[in-house]
């Protein structure tokens, strides 16, 4: 039997931060595979089948998706849980869904920024109103773009960021989410 954590996901950028993200997470028993699709509507359109017809019938599957301007983050929820459950693995299903954008993760540890893009001072304005609760920010990439200085770079800056990002990090109720949802499957992958 293979405990198996798949993670589909909207793009690459996603995908390379969990690369280095997951192996500090989970169990060493727990084998994790990525799956990046071209963008939310390749995902939305393609992931019931790929659920559908994974071929480990241990594994449980987490969807993640950037809000964007989703003017609904709970019906965007229920929609992708639709999806899930007309795979006929709903029960082996989780939906996380980032707010906004997957750099609001980034903007609520300023420290994990800093030390990944070896910006100097950068965790000093965590304190900011904005980076205290950066859920709630229109564009978190471009704010991201402008507190670095223009050094960070979606795909290369994210596999970095992903190395140092705080697992107990509470700043941003979608991170606190997703790692939670990571832990309650894998809770499931270790009691099968």
């Amino acid at each position: 039997m293979r405990r198996e954590l798949v993670i589909l996901l909207e793009e690459r950028s996603a995908k390379v931060m969990l690369e280095t993200f997951l192996p500090r997470v989970l169990d060493e028993k727990i084998e994790f595979r990525l799956i990046a699709f071209e963008g939310k509507q390749d995902l939305e359109k393609r992931m019931t089948m790929r659920i559908k017809g994974y071929v480990n019938e241990y594994a449980r599957f987490l969807v993640m998706r950037d809000q964007d301007s989703d003017p609904s983050c709970i019906n965007l929820k229920a929609r992708l849980i639709e999806k899930c459950n007309a795979s006929g693995r709903g029960d082996a299903s989780l939906v996380r869904v980032a707010c906004r954008e997957l750099e609001t993760f980034y903007l609520a540890d300023l420290k994990a920024v800093e030390t990944a893009l070896g910006l100097k001072g950068l965790s000093n304005k965590q304190h900011v109103a904005k980076f205290r609760s950066p859920d709630y920010l229109t564009s978190p990439s471009h704010e991201l773009k402008v507190l670095s200085k223009q050094t960070y770079e979606k795909i290369g800056s994210s596999r970095e960021i992903g190395r140092y990002l705080d697992i107990d990090n509470a700043r941003s109720d979608s991170f606190r989410n997703l790692v939670q949802g990571i832990k309650r499957l894998e809770g499931e992958l270790l009691a099968l």
